[in-house]
């Protein structure tokens, strides 16, 4: 993990100071620490932000931390670091993938289950109640769909209420792949329309799980 946090705040510090980014020299923490302490939060905690507080106070990679309150309102006023963050990244892992091949899916970020849907606060439309087919289980809250290379890093991504459909997801990827690109898909996203496009204006390949591109367990490369 030591060497996990140390590449993630050199990574932003250089990111920030390559922007030339100007911040506040008398705050108690600056922004690459803000923005390390977010990420080890997703890479090594799940997204707490508590823990990874107190695990980076504790231990002294952070000794000046903010308190929750504070740490919550600057992680909202520098939200857009973290998207320069990820096109810059995203744009490294698509250079290096070689063979060009990609696969989108989607998941579910719960707010509560089902049984708890008439209690939520935060979301209250009927569109954020959405279905997990792999769990068998209905959620409430918001669905992430991702693009993201053979060897798992994410190169793009967006938000949608839980109920929106995957099929539906594939009109709003930005598809910036080089030409010959192969992207994998399951069965919810079929839609020969959008296929065909992409094949005919953009030379990308979408290949859903259908039987005619499945055979012995592994996809074909064509339809």
């Amino acid at each position: 993990m030591d060497d996990k946090i140390i590449a993630t705040f050199c990574l932003c510090d250089d990111l920030l100071k390559t922007m030339h980014h100007q911040e506040d020299r008398q705050g108690q923490m600056n922004d690459a620490e803000m923005m390390t302490t977010a990420l080890i939060a997703s890479l090594c905690f799940r997204g707490n932000h508590e823990s990874a507080r107190a695990m980076l106070q504790q231990h002294g990679y952070i000794p000046h931390m903010l308190s929750k309150s504070r740490f919550s309102r600057r992680l909202h006023r520098i939200k857009d670091l973290f998207i320069i963050l990820f096109d810059l990244l995203a744009q490294i892992w698509k250079t290096l993938n070689k063979d060009a091949i990609y696969v989108i899916d989607s998941l579910p970020i719960a707010v509560c289950d089902n049984i708890r849907i008439r209690r939520s606060k935060i979301y209250s439309n009927e569109d954020f109640r959405g279905y997990q087919a792999s769990k068998k289980r209905y959620f409430y809250g918001l669905k992430i769909h991702m693009m993201v290379t053979q060897d798992g890093q994410p190169v793009e991504c967006f938000l949608t209420p839980g109920g929106f459909g995957d099929v539906d997801a594939l009109k709003y990827y930005a598809y910036e792949l080089p030409d010959g690109a192969i992207i994998y898909a399951d069965k919810a996203y079929n839609d020969y329309e959008i296929e065909d496009l992409l094949k005919e204006v953009a030379h990308i390949q979408l290949i859903p799980m259908r039987k005619k591109n499945f055979s012995n367990g592994h996809f074909l490369e064509s339809k």
